[in-house]
């Protein structure tokens, strides 16, 4: 099951990749499984034991969600767009997005209200399955110190009082009903203005989407001596006015000053714990003597975590002066 899953992420990748490229003839069953070496049956069999789904809904459903997106972001015709991610005609995307996503492209267009997005999947993350890290590699990167101050913004996200870390969060949020992961990032990935988007199409990584922690004294004690409620969402304009889901909150955050330690790209499978364990003994051991100033574990305070391989490991935390 380990090599099959590791199979199947480059499968889920390829699929993304031929997206974003327009590659309408690389997607087929047939060269997917090709690309792996097994039959068409044992591929589509794999897929479907590994993600709850069938591969070839799950093709679609993706080719949706990026097509959902050239709708919200740009000037294309709805038909070019149906033509680009494979549809024959205007009515059969028409029809596709109606049953998925209750509007029709050009409803949407005109309001594009937050929507459920599918997700990537990623059915291959040591992580998650308890691998841990390889360990072949350690980075000699130093982690990178400075301070920043950051305009008022809103911060639109869901929080957990008793979660403790990336993975307990989602292990816990999704036993709630509609702020379970694939519900809440696929509406996150939907709003269109993120501060932090470049145009990523996965959680926490490149799509807006960050990890953040809220002083708290109803929150749980964290390491670093204080309560913080943890918290997932995205940053937007303090200008924003669109919707805001229900099973989600939205707040104002002025404009403040805040240190932030970073780490430069690294390679998730052979140093993710690695990177984590430096960066957070950066935190704990930095000197503020020749500073004017001291972190800030006032209730309200956000610190903002940001985690994507292939930029960098970094948080962002608030400070205030001595």
């Amino acid at each position: 099951m380990y090599e099959w899953r590791k199979q199947i992420q480059i499968i889920v990748d390829e699929i993304d990749k031929c997206i974003k490229n327009y590659n309408d003839e690389a997607l087929t069953l047939r060269a997917l499984s090709k690309k792996l070496g097994y039959s068409q049956f044992h591929t589509t069999r794999k897929f479907k034991e590994i993600s709850g789904m069938q591969l070839r809904d799950y093709l679609r459903s993706r080719k949706l969600a990026f097509a959902l997106k050239e709708i919200r972001d740009s000037k294309k015709t709805i038909l070019d767009i149906a033509f680009d991610y494979g549809f024959s005609s205007n009515e059969a995307f028409t029809r596709a997005f109606k049953n998925a996503y209750g509007v029709t492209p050009s409803e949407y267009r005109k309001n594009p209200k937050p929507i459920i997005l599918r997700t990537k999947i990623n059915p291959f993350d040591r992580y998650f399955l308890g691998f841990g890290e390889i360990g072949m590699i350690k980075s000699t990167d130093d982690i990178k110190i400075y301070f920043v101050t950051i305009p008022a913004h809103k911060f639109l996200h869901i929080k957990n009082y008793e979660s403790n870390g990336y993975w307990d969060f989602w292990q816990k949020q999704n036993l709630i009903p509609g702020q379970d992961y694939e519900t809440i990032c696929g509406l996150l990935d939907s709003i269109k203005g993120k501060l932090d988007d470049n145009g990523g199409s996965e959680a926490n990584s490149g799509s807006g989407q960050i990890m953040a922690y809220i002083n708290d004294p109803n929150g749980r004690l964290c390491n670093w001596g204080f309560p913080r409620t943890e918290c997932y969402g995205v940053r937007l304009p303090i200008d924003f006015n669109g919707e805001t889901p229900p099973q989600m909150l939205m707040i104002d955050v002025p404009k403040a000053k805040y240190i932030v330690f970073e780490h430069g790209p690294f390679d998730y499978e052979q140093e993710n714990r690695s990177v984590e364990v430096k960066i957070e003994k950066a935190m704990a051991d930095f000197d503020f003597s020749d500073t004017d100033y001291l972190f800030d574990t006032s209730p309200g305070r956000i610190i903002y975590f940001y985690f994507d391989p292939k930029k960098h490991f970094k948080y962002i935390r608030p400070v205030k002066r001595k």
